[in-house]
């Protein structure tokens, strides 16, 4: 019997080779390239699509004759799923929702079938993994659903087009990609081959029966979806599920859209009866706060286009070890001690004997520059034992020489603040300015206090 042959594919850019190299040609990533069987019977990419899928009518034609119009959009009942993806689900579409075993993605599309199917919206919901009867028993704790939800429990790709063919839903959910396996790619379930093999599938069913597909896909500890890079090449839309399992909130980013904005992002708070949309994020995420304490204060970032209020908390300590330990929790650690080094070096504030804790409240993880001002504000006042007046907000960059530099989307960052109730605003004198100038906000509510450099923050604390 003859040897079976295998090649080696690299999971970033699925790039094809004979022998095991321990850098990628293709994409230069290093460590990336793993074993499968060969094309075999399965032919390249995309041959073993089913005949009944291929569209033949299609043909070439000139950019100047193709008519364009607005994608005709689908409400899904969840605004925060609508606003992630743009306004709603696009008919025809492939859409990947990725995140943590055990974070939600299973209840989130649950729950999304349900407010599809009381719309009158046929959805077929195929599961890998649980069978009927324990979709039914977590289906009950989240509402009432209707008889437009089909539920099936299979891993054959096969077997799911012909259930596509009978029941001619609008909406398909397989739940998950690494599940699911074609009969003709001789490779495990979960595999490069296959998983590349069943999205192609999927590819096709959904462009040529205009179904929107929606697929689960699971994430490694590095934060990736499982399988090829590729896979998130493929798709038309990807979400991200994340957050700690030990915290109430989950969020849904948008990493990558081709109908509407990418990196928007949509807050859930996980009950007993599933997930709960959060509306107003940032009251979210001040519930709880301590008023008039030093070493906290709040900020404003920026989650895509979403303005968010998060509490900032900084502890310095004197140390009692000859070398001072820094933590930090929801931002870069780097940038701590950065901003550190610049307080000593331009404020004459020693803190190379000092411990440092740094946390951003509620388990978020902030990594923009507009975080450098109210890190650097936490500190100070931490430092000196001083709160920060109550009703206050800070944004801005801060530089190696202690400028305070501006940021994006001043305005809607300062709108955030109204809307909240604060009445002073800490910012960069240059988006006030700026602000002031284009006198499209209305900010007599709210008190600017434009800052050139850190050592006028001082002043405030």
């Amino acid at each position: 019997m003859a040897k079976e042959k295998t090649l080696f594919f690299c999971k970033e850019c699925g790039y094809e080779v004979s022998k095991w190299q321990g850098q990628c040609p293709g994409c230069r990533a290093w460590n990336t390239l793993v074993e499968a069987p060969s094309a075999g019977k399965a032919g390249r990419r995309g041959s073993s699509t089913p005949g009944n899928l291929r569209n033949s009518n299609v043909k070439p034609m000139k950019i100047n004759e193709i008519e364009t119009q607005e994608e005709c959009r689908r409400k899904t009942g969840m605004s925060e799923l609508d606003r992630v993806l743009g306004g709603g689900i696009v008919p025809g579409s492939l859409i990947l929702v990725g995140g943590d075993p055990g974070i939600g993605k299973s209840t989130l599309l649950l729950q999304v079938c349900r407010l599809l199917s009381e719309q009158r919206i046929k959805v077929l919901y195929v599961s890998g993994e649980e069978s009927a009867r324990q979709i039914k028993m977590r289906a009950e704790r989240i509402g009432v659903f209707t008889d437009e939800l089909y539920l099936y429990s299979e891993t054959c790709m096969g077997t799911v087009l012909e259930a596509v063919d009978e029941i001619a839903p609008e909406v398909l959910i397989v739940d998950s990609i690494q599940t699911v396996y074609d009969e003709n790619t001789d490779a495990a379930p979960g595999s490069v081959s296959q998983v590349r093999e069943i999205t192609g599938t999927l590819l096709h069913l959904a462009k040529n029966k205009n179904i929107t597909v929606f697929i689960v896909g699971h994430v490694t500890k590095e934060g990736n979806v499982a399988g090829p890079r590729m896979l998130e090449h493929m798709v038309d839309t990807v979400l991200y599920f994340e957050g700690d399992k030990t915290a109430m909130y989950r969020m849904l980013r948008g990493v990558k859209n081709r109908f509407g904005s990418t990196n928007e992002v949509g807050v859930f708070e996980m009950r007993n009866q599933g997930l709960v949309e959060v509306p107003d994020p940032s009251e979210f995420m001040l519930q709880g706060r301590l008023e008039n304490e030093a070493g906290s204060v709040v900020a404003c970032t920026m989650e895509g286009s979403r303005p968010f209020l998060i509490e900032v908390q900084a502890l310095v300590c004197q140390t009692s070890f000859p070398m001072p330990r820094r933590t930090a929790v929801g931002t870069d650690f780097n940038r701590v001690n950065l901003l550190m080094a610049v307080l000593e070096k331009r404020l004459g504030i020693r803190m190379a004997d000092c411990d440092a804790y740094v946390n951003v409240a509620g388990g978020m993880r902030v990594m923009e520059p507009a975080l450098d001002l109210p890190l650097t504000a936490a500190l100070l006042s931490s430092h000196h034992g001083r709160a920060v007046a109550e009703g206050t907000i800070l944004f801005g960059e801060v530089g190696l020489v202690g400028e305070v530099r501006a940021v994006s989307q001043a305005e809607r960052r300062v709108a955030e603040a109204i809307k909240t109730g604060c009445r002073i605003c800490i910012l960069p004198e240059s988006n006030r300015q700026s602000i002031l100038k284009a006198g499209s906000l209305d900010v007599s509510g709210v008190k600017l206090i434009g800052v050139r450099h850190i050592r006028e923050i001082l002043d405030y604390i």
